[in-house]
């Protein structure tokens, strides 16, 4: 009995086919078409004709094999871009035109190495074609369609379990949704009546074009690989239209069309009986069988026309002064015309020098019959071919012109043709104090010399290092044309990196084609030689601060808080905690030595998860919390008014009744702030968990008037979760994503529309907000607050790799021409907590060094403390301080006590690798280790009005008057890196030689809102004890609300 053959496997196997069958030929392929279906062993009875000892299927039966492997799958799309469908290319372009080399080359492409390089270069569309190709843009052009999704069945080069598009097939991923679909695929019957019933026969000529035989397919690529296209009307004549000026084109399949000059390795001759399949658009022709072609090939006597000239005498009007210069050789070392003109399948000499001349530049040259290039300079070492007739393909436009060749360019200019000089590493008007030192390599072992990477299409040195240069780090190498790396000098120690021979460091700028930017694996390598770019400082000891362990807790929170009463609330999210947690409870900081004591459970009725939370200027201090995860939580509002005293419980509980007092809108993720006339403003969110936006803003107590809609909330979402808000002199000042501006107080209309939010300096995409998640707090403010308020926003991610964010901006957003300030941190964080001290600095804090804010999504923590000295100079105000063993992720707060410590808690991550953080720590800053004693005063007014003079009493010894100042600092609701309700004053302050001094309070509400403080008198460097003071009053009457039974007001 014959047996089964391994040899198709191994001819498919070499093509990373899955499957393979054989019936009178053979077939490879990668799924099988709709409809397949197992047949009867028997039914397979036809012996194979090389070798009559097997079977190779039978009538309309394959013997299929497989390799076992797992079918590949298209790529549904991963972060935020989505498979939008496979697409046909353009009919007069390219469907997206901007072609990206990836990281790695074409042969290590796979469909998250396009999305990330379009994402990187700012596009929102991206498509992979052909295996190894990654195309860009902003909108699908030049008449490209929908094709059916199996079309696209071409293995990635890089990834042979994913698909990346086909021949003249793209696969097209679509970044946060961006794109719309206008109408569904829909598969129609061609309505083509063919010209002809009779049997199909052998066409001897096609227009200029004869028949040359059947041949095979190539074994790794297309036999004619220059051009194709795909048609349900396919004929013989429409072949021979598309490939008009190619030496050879073929028929395949009945449907398909290849173009090219040259068979690619492996094609053979086959018999004509092969060819057996009838075209589609006219059954009268053959168009090739499967994997093979019938083929024709280009014979200019055919024509009846003159055969083309290759010299300009043919061409009958050209712009003055424009002349003939030759047939050049193109693309030995890269485009010697570097500006290509939209392909035109009518392309002339004449059209091609018209569209150059119109466009002021002096040299013009056709290539491929139906391309057009223009520049002022022969550039990358061209040179004449050594004959004219090199250059030998008709203009698709005119039989009697020549447009080229492959690799070969017919060449026009304005007077003598000029040729640019060699390329060269610039070396000189390089931006700042950068220097030139030598080809360095790189990639040694996979590992980068310099880890951030940039690719651009106008990549120059001045570029290259201006981008570095503005992110802080002082050594640059630009390579392989396009590519800019951004990274410190100790990392070419670290990664092992050496110089070598410049002879190396070959390839020209992307920018600049007279500069050399390294070369494959290889930088131009620039330093930094001028003064450091950043200058840190690097404490120790009890001058670095200290982290100690205040007590072990009962829940994991998401949000805490300090009361007027002194103790601090605690609430969680349900279902990750204990499964008998309360949900709340409230932590006298008096009795951390009893912890029975130490903590009392409270209780909430709706799952706080991912809420905002205040506390409100009512007599009572309470606190809100609004929003929620799911379902009546995201309606919901809840109050606590605090109570009980330092080592006694009280007996008040949080209260709600979503039915009763309630959100206009759902919302998850939202902010809440205290607006200057007193209300509660809620901005943001989402209407549940993953679901759409809440992308609105909203009053309370509510006003009758509907939630205000915010076009620029909508269209950022989903990464401006948890927007930062803070009332300025002006108006409210919001940051969301990577966008600010400010709105008007009473009306919500923008005021002035801020610079975009620097990102990382190799993703200006990067965002603050959740989830990709820094924190922001305001800088402190002087009397006579004169000098614009200024803001510090730090860390946060990018979109495509979730790598942190390792920088921090600033801004006075209401100076004029106000722009964004970037000092470099020590190290990446996305996560972080930012607390204000009563000496004006700012601890940031928690977080990790990859990833996104969620719950699994957050890796490598950031363990240490970094203080932000905003007193210092730009790019020296921080000082690297203490490590925790504790990492603090997803979920973690960070808060300002009475005591001037910083209680630090939570961390619910979710990844199976860190735990649920139940231990409260405490960060003791290096003004309460030195050993000072600390001041004390006396202050019996706490209720404070606008522009009043407060009077106080030190009563501890100073060694100078002059050396104490006062400072307030607004009471704080921290989660999710947002510190609600964050605000730091220094006010006047004067006083008598009897230890009596006054405070004057500041002017009014645009510079404090009405709110909750806490003041400290400060001795140098060191604080007080902090007090509770009470300023603007409450003039939205909050304490009265609600009027609704089962909750208590304290009046305001």
């Amino acid at each position: 009995m014959p047996e089964q053959s391994i040899l198709p496997n191994v001819v498919c196997n070499f093509q990373k086919r899955r499957y393979v069958g054989t019936e009178s030929y053979l077939d490879c392929g990668n799924s099988l078409a709709a409809g397949a279906r197992p047949a009867p062993a028997s039914d397979c009875s036809m012996k194979c004709s090389g070798d009559t000892g097997e079977w190779c299927g039978g009538p309309n039966r394959l013997s299929l094999f497989g390799n076992g492997k797992a079918p590949p799958q298209t790529n549904p799309g991963s972060g935020l871009w989505n498979f939008l469908g496979c697409y046909t290319e353009g009919q007069g372009g390219r469907l997206l035109t901007y072609q990206i080399a990836p990281t790695g080359g074409a042969s290590s492409m796979t469909v998250d190495i396009c999305t990330a390089a379009c994402q990187t270069g700012g596009y929102t569309l991206a498509g992979v074609e052909y295996a190894d190709e990654c195309w860009c843009g902003d909108q699908l052009s030049n008449g490209g369609t929908l094709a059916p999704k199996g079309d696209c069945a071409t293995l990635c080069a890089g990834n042979s379990s994913e698909f990346c598009g086909g021949t003249n097939r793209l696969d097209i991923y679509d970044f946060n949704n961006t794109t719309v679909i206008t109408a569904p695929f829909t598969t129609t019957t061609a309505g083509t009546t063919p010209s002809s019933t009779s049997s199909p026969s052998i066409q001897q000529a096609v227009g200029v074009y004869s028949y040359f035989g059947c041949q095979t397919e190539a074994i790794s690529a297309r036999a004619l690989a220059s051009k194709a296209s795909d048609a349900g009307n396919m004929t013989l004549e429409s072949c021979e239209a598309s490939c008009i000026g190619y030496t050879y084109f073929g028929t395949e399949y009945g449907r398909e069309c290849y173009c090219g000059n040259a068979f690619s390795a492996g094609s053979i001759s086959v018999p004509n009986t092969d060819c057996n399949f009838p075209c589609a658009g006219n059954s009268s022709e053959f168009c090739g069988a499967s994997g093979i072609l019938t083929v024709y090939q280009l014979n200019i006597t055919l024509s009846s026309t003159a055969p083309p000239s290759t010299t300009s005498s043919s061409v009958a009007d050209l712009p003055t002064g424009w002349i003939y210069s030759g047939c050049w050789v193109d693309g030995a070392q890269g485009r010697i015309l570097t500006y290509q003109q939209p392909d035109n399948q009518n392309l002339t000499v004449e059209s091609c020098v018209a569209t150059c001349s119109d466009l002021n530049y002096n040299v013009a040259g056709m290539e491929y019959s139906s391309e057009c290039f223009c520049d002022n300079f022969i550039e990358n070492g061209g040179a004449l071919a050594t004959s004219p007739a090199d250059c030998d393909m008709p203009c698709s436009g005119s039989g009697k012109e020549i447009c080229g060749a492959g690799n070969r360019l017919t060449v026009y200019s304005f007077g003598t043709v000029q040729i640019a000089p060699p390329a060269s590493v610039q070396k000189r008007e390089l931006p700042g104090d950068w220097n030139y030192h030598g080809c360095l390599q790189d990639n040694i072992g996979g590992i980068r010399t310099f880890p951030y990477q940039i690719i651009s299409a106008n990549n120059t040195a001045t570029n290259c290092l201006s981008q570095c240069q503005t992110f802080g780090y002082n050594a640059a190498g630009l390579e392989y044309g396009s590519q800019c790396f951004c990274g410190d000098v100790e990392n070419i120690k670290t990664t092992g990196a050496s110089l070598i021979s410049e002879s190396n460091c070959q390839v020209v700028c992307s920018g600049n084609s007279t500069a050399i930017c390294g070369g494959d694996s290889l930088l131009s390598y620039y330093s930094w030689d001028g003064p450091a770019l950043y200058n840190w400082s690097f404490p120790s000891a009890t001058d670095a601060g200290q982290y100690s362990l205040l007590i072990g807790g009962v829940c994991i929170p998401l949000m805490t808080s300090q009361m007027i009463t002194g103790k601090v609330t605690f609430v969680e999210k349900f279902g990750t905690g204990e499964p008998n947690s309360t949900g709340a409870y409230e932590l006298d900081l008096s009795a951390v030595n009893n912890f029975t004591l130490a903590w009392r459970p409270m209780h909430v009725k709706t799952d706080v998860f991912c809420s905002a939370g205040l506390i409100l200027p009512d007599i009572a201090g309470r606190q809100i919390v609004i929003g929620g995860w799911s379902a009546e939580s995201t309606y919901g509002i809840r109050f606590y008014w605090p109570d009980g005293i330092p080592g006694v419980w009280g007996t008040n509980d949080w209260q709600e009744n979503v039915n009763e007092v309630r959100l206009l809108v759902a919302r998850w993720y939202p902010t809440a702030m205290i607006m200057a006339n007193g209300s509660i403003l809620v901005v943001g969110g989402e209407i549940g968990s993953n679901s759409p936006a809440s992308p609105s803003l909203e009053l309370l107590p509510p006003t009758g008037a509907p939630v205000l809609n915010l076009d620029f909330l909508a269209r950022t979402d989903p990464n401006n979760l948890y927007p930062f808000l803070a009332v300025i002199p002006s108006g409210i000042f919001i940051a969301y994503y990577n966008e600010a501006r400010i709105l008007d107080e009473i009306t919500f209309e923008t005021i002035k529309v801020l610079p975009n939010i620097p990102g990382a300096v190799n993703d200006a995409n990067g965002g603050r907000n959740y989830p990709l998640e820094g924190a922001m707090v305001l800088l402190p403010q002087f009397h006579p607050y004169t000098n614009p308020l200024g803001l510090l926003i730090c860390g946060g991610s990018t979109l495509g790799g979730g790598f942190a964010i390792d920088n921090c901006v600033s801004m006075q957003p209401e100076a004029e021409n106000a722009t964004w300030v970037i000092e470099r941190m020590p190290s990446r964080r996305v996560m972080p907590c930012l607390a204000s001290l009563p000496d004006g600095t700012t601890l940031i804090l928690n977080g990790a060094r990859h990833g996104f804010a969620g719950f699994g999504l957050g890796s490598d923590p950031n363990l240490n403390a970094v203080l932000y000295d905003p007193r210092l100079p730009i790019n020296s105000r921080m000082s690297i301080m203490a490590n925790t063993s504790v990492a603090r992720l997803y979920h973690s707060e960070a808060i300002l006590l009475l005591d001037g410590r910083v209680m630090v808690s939570g961390s619910d991550p979710q990844d199976n690798l860190h735990p649920e953080e139940y231990r409260v720590e405490v960060f003791t800053p290096p003004y309460l280790l030195s050993g000072l004693p600390r001041p004390t005063f006396l202050l019996s007014h706490t209720d404070w009005a606008y522009s009043q003079n407060i009077p106080f009493a030190i009563t501890s010894n100073s060694s100078s008057i002059s050396n104490l100042v006062v400072s307030i600092l607004g009471s704080v609701v921290s989660t999710h890196g947002n510190s609600m309700g964050q605000r730091t004053i220094f006010p006047q302050m004067a006083c008598g030689f009897n230890g009596t001094c006054t405070i004057t309070t500041p002017p009014n509400a645009n510079i404090c809102p009405p709110g909750w403080y806490m003041v400290f008198l400060l001795d140098g460097p060191t604080p007080s004890t902090g007090q509770w003071v009470r300023i603007g009053g409450d003039p939205a009457h909050l304490g009265n609300w609600p009027k609704t039974p089962g909750f208590d007001t304290p009046g305001v």
